[in-house]
């Protein structure tokens, strides 16, 4: 049984869908969600599904986030997870902690990578014209939102659609894709899903 950590910042949607999808026949099981943000509201809710929960709040290290990553490290090791899930954390890694889970660290993004990396992919891409977007789950690598691709899902962009619009209809393909994506990785399967 793979033991899975997850990142958070927020409110931890798709650390739930995560949690959630790990049961029954599943080869892993959530092991710790961890936040940088100690009043984030996943961490009630990992904490209400059994899950143990902790918090390391970046704000004291200021600019170092060596130091920060220092303390996240604590009970991320102390955890022994096989595999690292970034969902919805909003912290850029430094190489030297992303090399520590080399080629076992997952993230979601809401974008159809390699189009708009880092923030405001919905705006980026209506403002783009783009016919369609979506989300990518990807291996976290040094480089920004830039892993091998593991899975993608689209749908239409709307007329009409706006960021907020795009974001709230692209959000129940992430909830889908994440956990289909970590089933397979877990089991051993690092071929391209797309949905």
């Amino acid at each position: 049984m793979k033991r899975v950590a997850i990142l958070i910042s927020g409110g931890g949607s798709n650390m739930i869908a995560l949690a959630e999808s790990m049961v029954g026949d599943h080869p892993a099981r959530p092991v710790l969600v961890v936040s940088n943000e100690p009043t984030a509201a996943g961490l009630s809710r990992a904490a209400r599904m059994g899950i143990p929960a902790a918090a390391v709040d970046h704000r004291p290290f200021g600019k170092d986030r060596a130091a920060f990553e220092q303390e996240l490290l604590k009970p991320l090791l102390a955890a022994e997870p096989d595999i690292v899930c970034l969902a919805g954390f909003m912290r850029v890694l430094t190489p030297a902690f992303v090399s520590r889970f080399e080629g076992r660290m997952l993230n979601i993004h809401p974008s159809l990578l390699p189009k708009y990396t880092g923030l405001h992919t919905h705006a980026r891409a209506i403002a783009a014209g783009d016919a369609e977007a979506g989300c990518t789950v990807h291996e976290v690598t040094a480089a920004l939102d830039e892993g091998p691709i593991l899975g993608q899902a689209r749908l239409p962009i709307l007329p009409g659609d706006t960021a907020e619009t795009l974001a709230a209809r692209v959000l129940p393909l992430e909830h889908r894709l994440y956990p289909a994506v970590l089933r397979r990785v877990a089991s051993g399967d690092r071929g391209r899903l797309d949905l």
